[in-house]
């Protein structure tokens, strides 16, 4: 991949400064870009990139000071760097049509445009849509349906009846649609409760490697339009997260809780089951949500509270040694001052 600089600036609605017919051949970050390449900087490292190896910089587009020889002023850096990256990226030759070595089922609807590579097991009933790429040793189970432009990456589950929306991204080891943990209890035994609902995935969802996604005891689990999984994320069955979310790494949402639009959870964040998480909140990592949590909340701690208290509280807590040096040392001036009143 090589285009000019003007070509660039021309891609993420920049405007140009410096020469616009330098090649640029590829991306990378301020510390390791060399020449023909072009990172971004925010107002803080601009200076950084001047120093830098880098062929251009993209700038954001109202910063005032000295600029890099060859910049595009941008009016969100990181996000025009981040439309790049996804033409500059290298492209992988997949083959078109379905592998000899994949195995389908029966009564199988699969888009002629869609690719299925070697060792995918395709089961009876599902759909696979226009535009979908299956990597091998993905299963599909029965009645399972894939959206339109969707990649499952290798070893991926999708159980039976759950069903994927249009241009999702499902990395490698996830399971979709395994069984709930629903057991009841009597004399000691734990009786397995059928699951028998399924998951729904909708469009534009990202879900990373070795995520767990339960199915419905009834009904379905949802994943709202839009929201990204991070890596190690598990999912109760019968939750309901809305759309545009984001769940950091070893995020744990219990069973039949509903969590409404753009709400983020910070890495190792875990919640009680059968609550409902107001929208447009953004949650620490490592809270403990036990309750019902209202909108536009920003909260830390276990259990949870505003963050600007979990910040106070956190303040206090490194106060303490401290305080226990002072109230020992005042227990020995009343021990003191006690031993001389009997002496006198």
């Amino acid at each position: 991949m090589q285009k000019t600089l003007k070509e660039i600036a021309a891609l993420i609605d920049g405007e140009l400064v410096g020469d616009g017919n330098i090649k640029i051949t590829g991306l990378d970050s301020i510390e390791t870009a060399r020449t023909g390449y072009l990172t971004f900087a925010d107002e803080n490292h601009v200076a950084a990139a001047k120093n830098s190896n880098a062929s251009a910089v993209i700038v954001p587009k109202n910063f005032g000071g000295e600029l890099p020889k060859n910049s595009i002023k941008a009016e969100n850096p990181k996000f025009a760097f981040a439309k790049l990256m996804e033409i500059f990226k290298p492209q992988i030759d997949i083959p078109a049509g379905i592998s000899d070595k994949a195995f389908i089922g029966k009564n199988v609807k699969i888009s002629p445009t869609a690719k299925i590579m070697a060792f995918a097991y395709i089961d009876d009933n599902a759909e696979i849509s226009d535009g979908a790429i299956i990597y091998p040793h993905v299963y599909i189970g029965q009645n399972a349906k894939i959206g339109a432009d969707t990649i499952i990456y290798s070893s991926v589950t999708i159980r039976e009846y759950c069903e994927i929306g249009a241009r999702c991204v499902i990395h490698s080891s996830a399971v979709i649609g395994a069984d709930g943990f629903g057991f009841t209890t009597k004399n000691d035994i734990h009786t397995k409760v059928p699951q028998i609902g399924n998951v729904i995935v909708e469009d534009d969802v990202e879900i990373g490697a070795h995520v767990g996604i339960d199915r419905a005891a009834m009904g379905s689990t949802v994943i709202g339009h839009g929201t990204k999984i991070d890596n190690l994320v598990h999912v109760g069955h019968n939750c309901k997260i809305g759309a545009n979310c984001l769940l950091v790494a070893l995020t744990g949402i219990s069973g039949s809780t509903i969590v409404g639009d753009s709400v983020t959870f910070g890495g190792q964040t875990g919640t009680v089951g059968h609550i409902k998480i107001g929208g447009h909140s953004v949650y620490a990592g490592r809270s403990g949500i036990t309750k019902n949590m209202p909108e536009g909340f920003f909260g830390s701690g276990f259990p949870v509270q505003p963050h600007n208290e979990w910040l106070r509280s956190q303040a206090s807590i490194q106060k303490i040694p401290e305080l226990i040096k002072k109230i020992r040392q005042l227990e020995k001036t009343i021990s003191d001052l006690e031993n001389k009143g009997r002496e006198n």
